[in-house]
């Protein structure tokens, strides 16, 4: 498949849920929909879509791991749609992650959406910023109605 069409439908196929997350943190059908790992599925499959046909490219890139060769594998359109696709992924993980653990812990989705919003953004520095939040904030444990 053309990876620019892939790339363009990754962060489409995963907006969703991130806004279920930032909008309707309280909603019963947000907890039910953000609450089955399988929300990351959609992006998984354009990863897979962009890696498969060229497996055995990646697999050298990443499995011998140097900073020409990444370089080479993400320089081009498939390996730009492929690290993107897997950026998307992950970071929803990780997304769903905070929102499900901020509501076990009680933390106020108000206090929550600009980490989701950053973790969008920048995941990494969504993950510190939630684990600094988790450290700092006296949290409660949070049963959801």
């Amino acid at each position: 498949m053309d990876p620019q069409l892939l790339f363009a439908l990754t962060f489409p196929l995963a907006a969703p849920f991130w806004a279920l997350m930032i909008l309707a943190p309280g909603w019963s059908v947000t907890r039910r929909v953000i609450g089955s790992p399988l929300i990351v599925v959609p992006p998984a499959l354009v990863y897979a879509a962009l890696v498969l046909p060229r497996f055995g490219e990646v697999l050298a890139a990443v499995a011998r791991p140097d900073l020409p060769g990444v370089m080479a594998l993400l320089g081009a359109p498939t390996g730009a749609a492929i690290g993107w696709a897997h950026f998307i992924a992950l970071d929803l993980f990780l997304g769903r992650w905070v929102y499900l653990d901020s509501r076990e812990r009680g933390i106020h989705p108000l206090v929550v959406a600009p980490v989701l919003v950053l973790t969008i953004l920048l995941a990494p520095l969504g993950l510190l910023a939630y684990l600094l939040l988790r450290a700092v904030l006296r949290t409660r444990p949070h049963v959801p109605a």
